[in-house]
């Protein structure tokens, strides 16, 4: 059983997605070109937001957001714990100061009402991570921003095509970033990423960051890298974001499946006025190790999103964190256990992971 049928939804496109690679293959565009072009387009479209800008993965992406931000060392910038490291990594690559934040145990994004705790005279920026397939209370954040002059940085690498009342993920924040990760609802073939933005302004100096920091051939405005997209996957995400609504149905419905029948965790809730896409199906289990093993001699797969905090990681522990810092990130990386999930998901593998899932230790 895949934890994630990748492959079933490349048969179920296949023709459409050869031919689009085919047409790359044929122009010789490999950077750049008319195919990269029409994917930015209709990324932006589809977000509802003026620029969208394919880059080269979801941590360019945030690298990209923080340049164009211009965080620099001194400043501070805070981000949630409970997060895939590439959050707090990009703002220690910059030379800022990651301030590690605490998630709410309803959504397990961050819990806004602990900001004022960590806001400082250095803070500058607030990354907010859509952890799971549901955004934060983004509209809830921009106030808190405004009021504290801070720039508000949407993570959304889980959560593209997630909803917030009719706002999409990566439309609300001064800049928002997405992973296009294979495993994410809307994946590519390789790595892949997108920054998003409404401001003419920090588009252009990501558009130049993403590219050596070039304005035009051989001429530099800033120091910047090799961030581009390449038109391969631009390619393949084309074919399939024209698919993403259907497949985002689908996981809705697989996940309705999973609410209505697991028994004996705690299972994930959808707050009113939002809508997940299951990137992953999350439940939190008290013994969670047995519950591993039982699925693993079942043959059912299963992933833990997130096993420590990255404010107890050995790569941050010069910033001074001990455990019992952050306490709902600790309990719930202790509990935090993902099931086999995604649209393409079979009717009897669900039920098969049900069924062990529930069956007495």
């Amino acid at each position: 059983m895949p934890f994630i049928d990748l492959k079933a939804q490349y048969l179920s496109y296949q023709d459409e997605i050869q031919t689009a690679i085919n047409e790359v293959l044929h122009s010789t565009s490999f950077i750049g070109g008319a195919k990269l072009e029409e994917f930015e387009a209709n990324l932006a479209n589809y977000v509802g937001i003026k620029h969208a800008i394919g880059c080269s993965s979801g941590t360019s992406a945030l690298l990209l957001a923080l340049l164009a931000s211009n965080i620099k060392a001194g400043d501070e910038v805070i981000v949630p714990s409970f997060t895939f490291i590439a959050t707090a990594e990009m703002v220690s690559f910059v030379g800022a100061k990651p301030v590690f934040a605490d998630i709410s145990l309803e959504d397990y994004n961050l819990n806004i009402n602990t900001l004022e705790n960590v806001v400082s005279e250095k803070t500058k920026a607030i990354i907010a991570v859509s952890m799971f397939g549901q955004m934060p209370d983004i509209l809830a954040l921009k106030e808190f921003c405004k009021n504290k002059n801070l720039i508000l940085i949407e993570d959304g690498a889980q959560s593209f095509g997630a909803k917030q009342n009719e706002h999409k993920s990566c439309s609300l924040a001064h800049i928002s970033c997405t992973s296009f990760f294979p495993s994410k609802p809307l994946g590519a073939y390789g790595d892949a990423g997108a920054v998003f933005t409404n401001d003419d302004e920090l588009a252009r100096k990501i558009r130049i960051y993403l590219n050596h920091g070039q304005v035009k051939r051989y001429m530099h405005e800033y120091i910047g890298f090799n961030g581009r997209l390449d038109t391969l996957q631009a390619a393949i995400l084309n074919v399939k974001l024209k698919h993403l609504d259907e497949e985002l149905v689908l996981r809705e419905q697989k996940a309705s499946v999973y609410l209505e029948n697991l028994q004996n965790c705690i299972l994930p809730r959808v707050k009113e006025g939002f809508k997940s896409v299951w990137a992953q199906f999350s439940v939190r289990a008290k013994d969670r190790n047995k519950v591993v093993a039982k699925l693993e001699k079942a043959g059912i797969p299963s992933a833990i999103h997130y096993p420590l905090g990255l404010h107890l990681q050995v790569t941050f522990k010069d910033l001074g964190y001990k455990k019992g810092s952050l306490p709902n990130t600790e309990l719930v990386s202790e509990e935090i256990l993902s099931l086999p999930m995604s649209a393409f998901l079979k009717q009897g593998d669900q039920e098969q992971v049900i069924a062990t899932f529930n069956e007495e230790n």
